[in-house]
């Protein structure tokens, strides 16, 4: 080999390693500021699962849990700090299966775990019901710990259920699950999977909208069919969210959320909080963690970056993208941002600061309504009877018949007549 071969060659080294190590640079770079920003603006998920595996796998037995080592889960306690978790929405989620049975009943234990995480935590959780409360936490940095209802069967059609459970500490409602409900229509019927039962909201779907804003309830629309999210949108006083949906456009499930519907909440300024789960962010059994970037490019470009947020669904799926593998592996999201040119304020937008937003627009609803009745008007009860319903407080169904037989003075002298006859039969029978 000549001299002059030989120092191209060793040029072209130089340059290949050079290269490599500026690489290796930019993404500690990147990595850095992705800390930075998440060290300065909690890091606020939409939707996370894991009452729902302590439920499944310990049947709620918290005692016999360490959630420091728990393993199987996408969640516990040193990855959430491996990941920045700042603020975590618990879902108190139940199946569809329980409604008109004991969802109620299961959904105040789900609550009830989530009360006892923090309790037995209160060195990693602090409970918390308010957009103060959440920068409390961080302050103090805790995960501040909210209560997510995923479900509308999981109030049974009661306003005043719904308001127990917002004493409760819950603090939104996702309006339906993967079934209708007695007043709202879920995503299946936007797929012919369920029948169309309501065309959006009923009469009482409508009234618990507006209860929810007197509240100071975040309104969830994960779930829901389209014409739900449009109605809910042109309904509420107050910002909605997504808890954790994507968007249609990059994955066309109906789980996810249409162009259409992303400019309606921007005009909301409500949010979106990204779902992680496979199915929705690529349409397939696998992604990988620029698929989800993709998602937040989207929303971004359709209806920009004050929309946007965090919905994991961790411990509610079974398939999440490579690179996102469980709780710990936020950061490396929003170094993906980083690297695609997301600014310094894009990112601490989407990491809490829309959500907190949306939060404080809620809570001023609240406020401004407080001289406001609760709406104690129950669901009409041919809406919601069924064998496992009683029908206490309903007024007795009018009589277009005619006198009731069971009532009348022939029917007392046919009841004591057959008395008479029956009485002497089993005396004779005696004797």
């Amino acid at each position: 080999m000549s001299m002059s071969t030989r120092g191209t060659s060793c040029g072209f080294a130089v340059a290949i390693v050079l290269a490599l190590t500026l690489a290796v640079r930019g993404a500690q770079t990147l990595r850095e500021r992705a800390l930075q920003l998440m060290a300065g603006t909690p890091l606020i998920d939409g939707h996370n699962d894991l009452p729902w595996q302590l439920r499944k796998r310990f049947n709620n037995q918290l005692n016999s849990v360490d959630l420091n080592t728990i393993d199987g889960t996408h969640t516990n306690i040193p990855k959430i700090k491996a990941g920045r978790l700042s603020a975590q929405f618990w879902a108190a989620y139940v199946p569809c299966e329980t409604q008109y049975k004991d969802a109620v009943r299961q959904t105040l234990e789900q609550i009830d775990v989530i009360h006892r995480m923090c309790s037995k935590y209160p060195d990693d959780f602090m409970f918390a019901t308010s957009t103060e409360d959440i920068r409390t936490a961080f302050r103090e940095n805790k995960t501040a710990s909210l209560i997510g209802v995923e479900g509308g069967h999981s109030i049974d059609s009661s306003l005043g259920t719904l308001r127990t459970m917002y004493q409760l500490g819950v603090r939104y409602l996702t309006l339906t699950h993967s079934c209708n409900t007695p007043w709202a229509d879920n995503w299946r019927v936007d797929t012919g999977a369920d029948p169309v039962e309501h065309k959006g909201l009923s009469p009482f779907g409508k009234h618990l909208i507006l209860e929810m804003n007197r509240m100071g309830m975040l309104i969830d629309l994960a779930h829901v069919s389209e014409a739900v999210m449009n109605q809910v949108l042109d309904l509420s006083r107050a910002p909605v969210i997504f808890s954790h949906s994507s968007a249609y456009a990059v994955c066309p499930h109906k789980r996810n959320v249409p162009d259409s519907v992303l400019l309606k909440v921007k005009e909301k300024a409500g949010i979106v909080m990204v779902n992680f789960y496979n199915d929705y962010v690529t349409c397939s059994k696998t992604a990988s963690i620029s698929d989800v970037a993709d998602h937040f490019d989207h929303i971004k470009n359709v209806a920009g970056p004050f929309i946007i947020g965090f919905g994991g669904d961790y411990d509610g799926v079974t398939r999440v993208p490579e690179g996102l593998e469980d709780v710990s592996k936020y950061p490396a999201l929003v170094e993906e941002l980083l690297r695609r040119g997301w600014s310094d304020s894009e990112v601490t937008a989407a990491l809490g600061g829309n959500l907190l937003r949306v939060f404080k627009a809620v809570e001023e609803v609240r406020d401004s309504m407080n001289a406001t009745k609760p709406d104690d008007v129950p669901i009409p009860l041919d809406e919601v009877k069924n064998p496992c319903r009683t029908d206490y407080g309903y007024p007795a169904p009018p009589d277009n018949a005619g006198p009731s037989f069971i009532h009348s003075p022939l029917a007392l002298v046919f009841s004591v007549l057959l008395s008479t006859l029956l009485a002497n039969q089993s005396e004779s029978f005696l004797w």
